[in-house]
């Protein structure tokens, strides 16, 4: 698998729901999501490149891919 970035919104939240089956992704604030995200092995992108919208985006993908 290729190095996840921030706009990669649905695979990032495929691979959250691989690593945190019991979490809520409605119950999570985004400062622990970027920290979810940044902690996943396949991640390789800068803090600096993500902003509120692509964590909206990750955080709604997730809450997709769980339903």
């Amino acid at each position: 698998m290729a190095a996840l970035k921030w706009t990669d919104t649905l695979e990032i939240a495929i691979e959250l729901t691989d690593a945190n089956p019991d979490v809520d992704p409605t119950q999570v604030r985004f400062t622990a999501l970027m920290a979810m995200v940044m902690a996943l092995p396949e991640f390789d992108d800068v803090p600096e490149r993500c902003g509120e919208r692509i964590l909206e985006a990750i955080q709604q993908a997730w809450i997709d891919e769980i339903e």
